[in-house]
C-alpha cells in the first residue's frame, strides 16, 4: 500500500488556515497538511521536503514573496515544475488570475465570502487532488 502524499498549504491569514484545515478534516482527508504562512517559508519546505506534496493550495498576496513569485519558482525548478498547485485567493482581478494561469497554475480558486461556501469548495478541492487525481509518481516531476 502506497503512503498518503502530503498537501502543501501556503495562507498567511490564520482565520484562513484555521478553516482550510476543517473544511479539509471535514471532508475526511487524511494526509498530512504541511502549512507555510510566507512565500519563503513555502519555498524551503518544497525545495527541502524528502518527497514533494500531492498539491500546493497557493495565497497569492503573502508576504517576504508573493504567492505569483512562488509559483514561478516552482515551475522554474526541474524537480518541482510539473507539481499541481492550486492558486487559492481572494483576488478576483484579471490580471492575477491571467498572471497565474500564464505561470503554470493548475486551477485559479477564488476564497468564497459565506464560510460554508468557503468550506464546501476546499472540502471539494482536497477531495479532488488528495483522492481522485492521479498524481505523477515520485521522483518523475
Amino acid at each position: 500500500m502506497t503512503s498518503l502524499r502530503t498537501i502543501l498549504l501556503v495562507e498567511d491569514n490564520p482565520d484562513d488556515e484555521r478553516l482550510t484545515l476543517r473544511a479539509l478534516r471535514r471532508g475526511n482527508i487524511v494526509n498530512e497538511i504541511h502549512v507555510a504562512r510566507d512565500g519563503e517559508e513555502a519555498l524551503h519546505v518544497l525545495f527541502n521536503l524528502e518527497s514533494l506534496p500531492c498539491v500546493v493550495l497557493l495565497d497569492l498576496k503573502l508576504p517576504k514573496v508573493d504567492g505569483l513569485e512562488v509559483l514561478q519558482q516552482i515551475r522554474g525548478n526541474s524537480r518541482t515544475r510539473l507539481l499541481p498547485v492550486v492558486i487559492l485567493t481572494s483576488s478576483s482581478e484579471e490580471r492575477d488570475i491571467v498572471e497565474s494561469y500564464s505561470l503554470g497554475a493548475n486551477s485559479y480558486v477564488r476564497k468564497p465570502v459565506e464560510i460554508d461556501q468557503f468550506t464546501e469548495a476546499v472540502r471539494q478541492l482536497g477531495l479532488y487532488w488528495a483522492l481522485v487525481n492521479e498524481a505523477l509518481p515520485e521522483g518523475r516531476a
